[in-house]
């Protein structure tokens, strides 16, 4: 087996963590309106709108989409690099 980033369960953790994180902004924003964020996530997230139930799972979706969107991009780059610099390094 070859070593390196699985990307599976990468997608899954890092849109779980954005998820999380995402669920965890708006629960502040809701108890501290006035250093609230959501015209970032707005700007962020197309379709959000500050507050309904289908615009928090719009934004809920899409932010664990940009999880799978990073671990798609990032652990093939991190695979090839990392295993470039182990065929180059001496045995």
């Amino acid at each position: 087996m070859r070593p390196g980033i699985p990307l599976v369960a990468l997608g899954h953790t890092a849109s779980l963590f954005l998820a999380i994180t995402y669920t965890l902004c708006v629960l502040f924003d809701l108890a501290f309106p006035e250093h609230a964020m959501f015209e970032v996530w707005r700007r962020l997230l197309p379709g959000f709108e500050w507050i309904s139930w289908r615009s928090y799972f719009i934004g809920l979706v899409e932010s664990y989409g940009y999880g799978w969107y990073f671990a798609l991009v990032w652990a093939p780059l991190y695979n090839f690099f990392a295993g470039h610099a182990r065929r180059a390094a001496p045995a």
